[in-house]
């Protein structure tokens, strides 16, 4: 009953936050790199943020580190969603949300080698969530898809206070309810991008380390792909990859190709979610199986990601 009511709460929040961002103009206008053509209310993910905040003041203040970083990531992407905020302001409170992580994290007593490791792997995976929100229900389905294996994971390891997990989904749920349709009554915006991929990479972060298994990172292989490879394409066209563009594959395929966007988004939620499942049962298996298992699966994904993108730039002359 308690989750039933922290998800109306959670609904009734985005309907307040619509009366805010409506008064204030807190809009996204579509432009030449839009995916969509009306103008729509821009950080209706501010409700990751929310339902973190219950968390952590009914866990009585669990996590305050994290939370620390949560809010600092939480306010700089808020203010750069209205304002537009310099890069280097940016990557300060990013520098600034990840030593926090570590911190909570405990990745000070052990070798210096992992700070360096984890700002790259969190700055670079939260830029990737946030280039990944171009579409009706994405951010909303592949959230939703990697809470699930959290959730998965942690009823076989326990590794973390399942609650944490339980209002991350009902705040994900939440949003979906305004995002996940063809006419979006909102957008995640940077705050929703930004301060998500920030809660799973906590939760990822401590499964990984009580474990020990790098295994778990592939419970973001499909986002990580798509960014990857499409950074590599506009590195060697010579684009600016901090640019604002609309050439990843998901991008292609509803834009371009004209797939309904929301199956899109569920497709790669889906896909994500079965490779999830595969690797919590590889991660019971031998080290040497597991590390063939990755390198197989990265070779596929990749070959079958390079085989789609290539067939539709050529389809649609978009070289």
């Amino acid at each position: 009953m308690i989750y039933i009511l922290l998800l109306i709460a959670f609904i009734v929040f985005e309907l307040l936050y619509f009366r805010v961002a409506d008064r204030y103009n807190i809009i996204d206008k579509p432009n030449e790199r839009s995916s969509h053509t009306d103008v729509t209310l821009r950080g209706g993910g501010i409700v990751f943020y929310f339902s973190a905040l219950v968390y952590f003041v009914v866990s009585d203040f669990a996590n305050p580190w994290f939370f620390i970083g949560l809010t600092l990531m939480t306010l700089v992407s808020f203010a750069d969603d209205i304002l537009t905020l310099s890069n280097k302001l940016r990557l300060l409170v990013h520098f600034t949300a990840v030593l926090l992580m570590a911190y909570e994290l405990q990745l000070f007593d052990l070798s210096w080698i992992y700070l360096p490791i984890a700002f790259v792997v969190v700055v670079g995976v939260i830029n990737a969530y946030n280039f990944m929100d171009g579409i009706n229900g994405i951010t909303a389905a592949y959230s939703l898809s990697v809470a699930s294996l959290l959730w998965l994971a942690n009823q076989k390891i326990a590794f973390i206070d399942p609650d944490f997990l339980l209002y991350t989904v009902l705040g994900i749920l939440a949003f979906s309810i305004f995002n996940f349709r063809m006419k979006a009554k909102c957008f995640a915006g940077d705050v929703g991008s930004v301060s998500i991929a920030y809660i799973l990479l906590f939760a990822l972060g401590i499964l990984i380390l009580q474990t020990g298994n790098l295994l778990y990172i592939l419970f973001l292989s499909v986002y990580g792909l798509d960014a990857v490879w499409t950074i590599i394409r506009r590195l060697f066209k010579r684009e600016n990859i901090f640019k604002a563009h609309r050439s990843h594959l998901y991008q292609y395929l509803a834009n371009e190709a004209k797939v309904n966007k929301l199956v899109v988004s569920g497709l790669y939620a889906i896909l994500q979610f079965v490779v999830g499942l595969i690797v919590l049962y590889v991660a019971d298996l031998e080290a040497h199986v597991q590390l063939r298992f990755a390198i197989c699966l990265l070779i596929m994904l990749s070959a079958l990601y390079l085989y789609f993108k290539s067939f539709i730039i050529k389809k649609y002359n978009l070289l």
